[in-house]
Parts: C-alpha cells; sequence; structure tokens
C-alpha cells in the first residue's frame, strides 16, 4: 500500500514519541488494522534505536524536578479552570444579509502538517548527525560503543614462504668387485638426495644373464633388489630414498648373476659374484659449499 507523506511523518514521530494523545491513538487504531504500516512505525523503531545505545541514561538532579512543578503549577494547588465565555452571534451587515462564517480547517490541518514537517526535519538532522557520530566513534574510539556497534576485527593471514636449505651432504662411493685386484662396478651414492649410479668397469656380461643389485644389511630381515644392472656402462636409480642414511652408508652391495631380466621370486637366486661397501669420496664442505 502506498502512504501519504503525512503517514509516513506519523509513523516517524511516533516512534520518536513527540506525538499527543489523539495522534497516538490515532497511530495505534491505524497499527491495530493495518499489518504494512505496523512495519513502517517497527522500520522507525530500529533506525532511532541507534540513538538510544549511543546516549545514556541521566537522572535529573531534585532542584530540576522542582523547578519543573513550579512551571506546570504543580507546587502549589492548582485554581478552577475557568473557561473562557463563548463569542456572541456574528452581526448582520448593514444590507441585512449574515456575515459567512470563517472556516478555519484548512489552516489547522496547515499547522499540524507543518509542525510535522518540521520535526520530521529535525528527526532526520538528529539521524544524520547520530550516523556521523557513529562512525567517527567507530574509526577513532570504538571501545566507546557498545558490543553490537563495534566494528568487526579483521584478521589477514599473511603466508610468508621460506627456502629451507637441505644440510650439505657428501658423495659415497663403492667398488663391487670379487677380489682387490678386479673392480667389475662403481657403485656413487649422492648423500642428499639418495640417488645412486652403477657403473660398469670390468664385468662381462653373460648371454640369457643378468647382473642385479641388492642392499644387504643387518637392520633387514632379508636382502633388498636395486634393480637390474643395465647392459649400458652407466645406469642410475633413485631406490635408496626408501631407507635411512644410516642403512645406507652401512649397507653392504651385492651383485648376483641372475636369469634375464632379473631374479623371478623377489630374492637372490643367482651366485654372489661381486660386493662391496661404501665410503664417504667427497665431503659434505666440498660437496655443498657455503655461500
Amino acid at each position: 500500500m502506498a502512504y501519504s507523506e503525512d503517514h509516513i511523518a506519523l509513523a516517524a514521530e511516533y516512534a520518536l514519541g513527540t506525538l499527543d494523545a489523539d495522534e497516538r491513538a490515532q497511530v495505534e487504531t491505524m497499527m491495530s488494522v493495518d499489518k504494512e504500516f505496523t512495519a513502517m512505525v517497527e522500520a522507525w523503531q530500529q533506525k532511532l534505536g541507534v540513538l538510544n545505545q549511543m546516549v545514556g541514561s541521566v537522572e535529573p538532579r531534585p532542584e530540576v524536578w522542582d523547578r519543573i512543578k513550579t512551571a506546570i503549577g504543580h507546587s502549589e494547588p492548582q485554581a478552577p479552570l475557568l473557561l473562557p465565555d463563548a463569542p456572541p452571534p456574528p452581526l448582520a451587515t448593514d444590507i441585512g444579509e449574515t456575515a459567512a462564517p470563517v472556516d478555519t480547517s484548512n489552516v489547522i490541518q496547515l499547522s499540524a502538517r507543518a509542525k510535522r514537517w518540521r520535526n520530521l526535519a529535525t528527526l532526520t538532522t538528529a539521524i544524520a548527525a547520530a550516523l556521523v557520530a557513529m562512525i567517527a566513534t567507530q574509526l577513532y574510539a570504538p571501545d566507546r560503543l557498545p558490543d553490537g556497534l563495534r566494528p568487526k576485527v579483521r584478521t589477514q593471514v599473511v603466508e610468508v614462504k621460506t627456502t629451507v636449505t637441505p644440510p650439505p651432504s657428501g658423495q659415497f662411493v663403492a667398488l663391487l668387485q670379487k677380489d682387490s685386484t678386479s673392480p667389475a662396478f662403481i657403485l656413487t651414492v649422492d648423500g642428499a638426495s639418495k640417488n645412486f649410479t652403477v657403473r660398469r668397469v670390468g664385468a662381462t656380461p653373460e648371454p640369457g644373464k643378468s647382473f642385479e643389485l641388492w642392499l644387504v644389511s643387518d637392520k633387514l630381515p632379508g636382502a633388498r633388489s636395486l634393480g637390474v644392472i643395465g647392459g649400458n656402462d652407466f645406469t642410475t636409480r633413485p631406490a635408496l630414498t626408501a631407507y635411512d642414511t644410516d642403512t645406507v652408508n652401512k649397507a653392504t652391495y651385492a651383485v648376483t648373476l641372475e636369469p634375464e631380466g632379473g631374479s623371478p621370486t623377489g630374492v637372490a637366486t643367482g651366485p654372489v659374484v661381486f660386493t662391496g661397501k661404501l665410503i664417504e669420496a667427497v665431503p659434505p664442505a666440498a660437496a655443498a659449499p657455503a655461500r
């Protein structure tokens, strides 16, 4: 339903509490039969509620009450109320006609409307001033506001990425051989990545056979295959990443002669032809010099 400016002003003044008894009764009657008008009144009450939250209650001093009573005539017994005498009837004009009565209803309505809009303008100014004060308080003194009006604290999470430099690690080498005079393979292990490279030196592959590398440690229940050594001069694999550094550095590395493609059972089936243990060939400081 579309409401006139007078209806809107009535709803605002009702929420503000500036209406007289008759006007309040008129508003309450409309609220009892018009839900939309009731919603408009409640909306004004919510808007004006901010003013109540920002102003604390103040108890007037006793002398203030005394002055109020004196001003309204309650400090002494009131004199009886005397009503003025009724005005005399209008006189007839010289030509025998009676003067027409003056219609003051429009003047009264205009005066009431002007008063209402003056009150509404004052109300709007007060709301604007309250909003400005509230915004300034939120910016410069938020602790003075009630909990419901305080601005929420925004937490910004900043992710700082740091580069972790791994500790320097050396290079380890093992000669895989049958005796001290005939090295067959050279095993090189990088201490940081645990990648290893097998270089064929003196080993001669046999037809239909493959060399397979094994890791043997007392920390493990049995030998672990590190894969078949290829027919090229160099074979590189990352298979040692599954074992801790102490196991890698102290293990014995053995090469067996298996059927072509490696052991079909996962355990060594052929004879052990070459063995060796790792030794540190390049110290950590030389492998990763400090900057």
